[in-house]
């Protein structure tokens, strides 16, 4: 294993403690591949389950196709979710708890049976789904200035910050997950909205691409665990006495203040 992976660990873990970005691994290291930077991952996510963490379920990121153009790749990526980071619905986040948060609206699958990869398909992932739940991820990155490459954003548990779940829980039977929309409030105001064909085209089709891909690394998708399936929108920045609330057709809303 290249010694920069634990290098980058390293450095990765104490600017998410110390709330200090840290210079693009991209721009320091262009032999980074998305192998090494999944493996940057997990070292973290190994030294928060012995700092007493808990494993909550998985996020997909990078699942707008624009997004993807962006950063010129032709796949997502994913990181882990922690019992750490779970905010309630109507609750408060801190913004200087933070290193440069950004604002969300995804829909949230919880799981009733453990899926496995490979060759899931979004039948099989309707079929293990419990309920859905309107969610709010508030990312975040330990990259200076979010000047990511996909092996950055990877590296770094996919920008992963904080997420809230709605309280209402919506079976899957008759959604057409494509075309549900939704809308971003903030103080208020609309400011964004979107619809469920923004994730890989249908959220159950990110799902399905998630289970297949953590096959790769002798992992899976377990009953009770939480996947946030996507952005359904473009992100906003939160300042300080912010109210957010999103709202999901068929599935209701999830809100969150920052002070």
């Amino acid at each position: 294993m290249p010694d920069y992976i634990e290098k980058f660990a390293e450095e990765l873990y104490w600017a998410e403690v110390n709330l200090k970005p840290i210079e693009p691994l991209t721009s320091r290291n262009g032999n980074i591949t998305i192998e090494d930077a999944y493996k940057i991952q997990i070292k973290n996510v190994d030294r928060k389950l012995k700092n007493g963490w808990k494993i909550k379920g998985k996020k997909i990121g990078i699942t707008s196709y624009a997004v993807q153009k962006m950063l010129n790749v032709n796949q997502p990526d994913f990181g882990y979710l922690f019992d750490t980071m779970y905010v309630e619905d109507g609750g408060v986040v801190k913004l200087d708890s933070l290193i440069q948060p950004r604002v969300e609206g995804e829909i949230a699958f919880v799981m009733e049976k453990d899926l496995k990869g490979p060759g899931v398909t979004v039948a099989d992932v309707l079929k293990a789904t419990a309920f859905v739940v309107p969610s709010i991820e508030i990312v975040d990155s330990r990259i200076k200035d979010w000047k990511i490459r996909i092996q950055d954003t990877i590296a770094d548990n996919a920008s992963s910050g904080l997420f809230v779940l709605g309280g209402k829980k919506t079976v899957v039977d008759n959604l057409d997950f494509r075309c549900l929309g939704m809308i971003l409030e903030q103080n208020g105001e609309v400011v964004v909205s979107g619809a469920g064909a923004a994730s890989l085209g249908n959220p159950v089709k990110a799902v399905a691409w998630l289970a297949n891909k953590l096959a790769e690394f002798g992992e899976y998708l377990r009953a009770g665990e939480v996947v946030l399936s996507g952005a359904l929108a473009q992100l906003v920045v939160p300042k300080k006495g912010d109210f957010f609330k999103v709202s999901i057709q068929k599935l209701g809303s999830v809100s969150v203040k920052f002070e």
